[in-house]
């Protein structure tokens, strides 16, 4: 049994191209976490919160969090996410969206995001983003040396 549980990735995207874009840069960046996919808010409030596989009861993740969703905003999920009283508010959560409104930015940040990313993802800049947030290290599965 590994010391340090491997970081799930949850990603909330609806729209596939992107979801498969960023998909491939995590792969290139080396990260093997497995990435869980949700395309809508409610089912992947639902994973996050009372899947007993989810990080909720099973351990780390990250999110990456699409702001445009059909069926509500990723701002209300990171509130939720972010909430002072919740299971997960310490999980860091990485903003994509397509809008560099610098308002909605800072609005993000207020809410608890840790980096915000626009599309279309440029490859350097989601590695500089989670390197940044040093999670790049403990997200990274490596192989355990024993002693």
């Amino acid at each position: 049994m590994n010391a340090h549980q491997s970081v799930n990735i949850v990603m909330i995207e609806d729209d596939e191209g992107h979801a498969r874009l960023i998909e491939k840069n995590i792969r290139r960046a080396g990260i093997l976490n497995d990435i869980r996919h949700f395309t809508d808010g409610t089912s992947a409030l639902e994973y996050l919160f009372n899947d007993k596989n989810g990080p909720t009861h099973n351990g780390p993740a990250l999110v990456l969090l699409d702001l445009n969703l059909p069926d509500m905003s990723g701002t209300d999920i990171l509130t939720r996410i972010k909430d002072s009283s919740g299971p997960l508010k310490r999980t860091p959560v990485v903003v994509l969206t397509t809008t560099d409104d610098s308002r909605e930015i800072q609005r993000c940040y207020d809410l608890g995001a840790n980096v915000y990313i626009t599309k279309p993802v440029n490859y350097e800049n989601f590695a500089q983003a989670i390197r940044q947030l040093g999670l790049f290290l403990s997200v990274i599965q490596v192989p355990d040396l024993g002693d």
